[in-house]
């Protein structure tokens, strides 16, 4: 029995032995790509520098696929090379392009010296500068055009609407009286018959008067 929990505690330290004995292999991590970047917009490339705790300096490296002729990439007012930690063994480097223009376009890779003076690089990462930013510019202007005049059309539709309703055409005064004078007459009034024809009346001969006898008074003597 205590033979078997000596063997078990030394496999047990054995297989803990392989497990962290495992050494760090330094080296630069950067996938392959192709970026494709409109010209006036902004372009970010890392790569992984994967320097087990050591001492290294680091740097991109811009290539001119036409000529072959190649440059350092230093911090300028488009360019910013900046390094990040991510644990004890590994450090991410950036380089950022603001504002790219045609002269950005060509290769890209990382270029790290470790501390015995060796050197060691990513894979290139090849950028392309496209003239896409005109057409995108003129796009959105035109979405927001058609927008502003989507957004603006019930607010001219409601005022001529409120103003139609507030100026009422004047009829003309005369007429409004004549029509409410006839209007109250045929109210008020029952109709009338239409007016008789007067019946001529016969003439008759006046009566003859009597003539009257002359009365003499009688003479006193």
């Amino acid at each position: 029995m205590y033979e078997f929990l000596l063997s078990a505690i030394s496999c047990l330290f054995i297989f803990q032995g392989g497990v962290f004995s495992e050494e760090c292999s330094q080296g630069v991590i950067g996938k392959r790509a192709a970026f494709f970047a409109p010209a006036g917009s902004s372009l970010s490339l890392f790569c992984v520098v994967q320097h087990c705790g050591g001492h290294w300096t680091g740097n991109w490296i811009w290539e001119n696929q036409t000529d072959s002729t190649s440059a350092a990439v230093t911090n300028s007012a488009r360019h910013d090379v900046t390094s990040v930690t991510l644990d004890v063994n590994k450090t991410k480097l950036d380089l950022k392009i603001v504002n790219v223009v045609q002269s950005d376009e060509g290769s890209y890779r990382c270029n790290v010296k470790w501390s015995d003076g060796s050197n060691d690089v990513s894979h290139w990462m090849q950028v392309n500068v496209t003239k896409g930013v005109a057409f995108q510019r003129t796009l959105l202007h035109r979405a927001l055009v058609c927008t502003c005049a989507f957004l603006c059309l019930p607010v001219i539709l409601g005022l001529a609407r409120c103003l139609s309703s507030e100026v009422k055409p004047q009829p003309h005064p005369r007429i409004e009286v004549l029509y409410a004078a006839e209007r109250r007459d045929s109210s008020h009034e029952p109709p009338q018959p239409p007016p008789r024809r007067p019946v001529p009346k016969k003439r008759t001969a006046p009566p003859q008067k009597a003539p009257q006898t002359s009365q003499q008074k009688p003479e006193v003597g």
